[in-house]
């Protein structure tokens, strides 16, 4: 080589990193944080949240993008003993959810620990044979020792891969969550484009968003037996929507509640509700709430499928 060759340097080649995307079932009682969980790892609200039980009724997906990862979570009910047509449907979504995904997440709040319904569910859990992990929940409220003592529980029962001890309200412990399941989940193509955050379409989103609010407005006096269904979606000329939406109750009385004197009550759910859907769909929002009477809607086949729940029979 003389002094006049040119001599070529190369960088090492960067080799990307394989994409990874899989399904995550999230179970465990009603309200150990699921929802809140849920929309803490996606970074968007794609599940609504209550202090009311059984708030979730049908499985919810939404997506994380994570490194080179796309987890999808599947939100699913709280699983409870059910005494209704409408918890049983509930409950077999749940345990649905659990048996198609890729990796099953069981969710246990720290304080209530293994009492009640999570104990049911983790008995539950021994026919199940995906691969699982344990996660405490509101670990801010509990002593270290108890959550080695609970965890230890739990291991007996079940055996998990690992367990994590997170904060869904605080965002504490996510960060590991989400590392663990990036490298935990297959190498394949993402199964949604990029920027979308829930496979939940918008008309249905709408209406969850609504019940939310009725549900945080009326929690005390409105038992479970309503529901929201979006009617009409018109998307305006000047770039607003019109959106008309019904409550369905079970009886006058229950209509009256949901009316409230002198129409307070709906008019601060449509206020809370259409605020929000404003934000979401970055356009102004002209909502309209009508709540009807429909008997019994709780045994129409109908209902359960605009909730995207099974009927179940007998």
């Amino acid at each position: 080589m003389t002094e006049n060759d040119n001599i070529i340097g190369t960088e090492p080649e960067q080799t990307a990193a394989p994409t990874r995307s899989g399904f995550v079932a999230l179970i465990g009682a009603t309200n150990a944080g699921k929802s809140t969980l849920l929309n803490r790892l996606v970074g968007a609200k794609v599940s609504i949240v209550s202090h009311k039980v059984q708030t979730t009724r049908a499985i919810v997906r939404g997506i994380a993008i994570h490194k080179s990862a796309q987890i999808v979570f599947m939100d699913t009910p709280g699983i409870f003993k059910p005494r209704r047509r409408l918890d049983r449907a509930m409950v077999m979504s749940a345990w649905g959810g659990a048996k198609d995904a890729d990796l099953i997440m069981l969710l246990i709040d720290s304080e209530r620990g293994l009492r009640g319904d999570a104990d049911a569910i983790l008995q539950g859990l021994k026919d199940v044979h995906q691969p699982k992990i344990l996660v405490l929940n509101k670990i801010d409220r509990v002593n270290p020792e108890d959550l080695l003592k609970l965890t230890a529980a739990a291991n007996e029962v079940v055996e998990f891969e690992r367990t994590f001890m997170v904060s869904a309200t605080t965002g504490s412990g996510c960060t590991d969550l989400l590392d663990f399941l990036t490298d935990r989940l297959p190498e394949g193509p993402w199964y949604y484009p990029e920027d979308q955050i829930s496979d939940l379409p918008m008309r249905q989103l709408a209406a969850e968003i609504t019940r939310e609010k009725l549900f945080l407005r009326l929690h005390q006096e409105l038992p479970y037996a309503s529901h929201v269904e979006t009617e009409k979606w018109e998307e305006r000329k000047d770039g607003s929507v019109r959106i008309e939406q019904v409550i369905y109750v079970e009886r006058d009385s229950q209509k009256k509640i949901a009316l409230g004197k002198n129409g307070d009550a709906i008019k601060a759910i449509s206020t809370a509700s259409r605020k929000e859907l404003s934000e979401i769909l970055e356009q102004p929002v002209h909502l309209f709430l009508f709540v009807k009477v429909r008997e019994n809607w709780g045994d129409d086949p109908e209902r359960f499928r605009e909730m995207g729940l099974e009927f179940p029979r007998g």
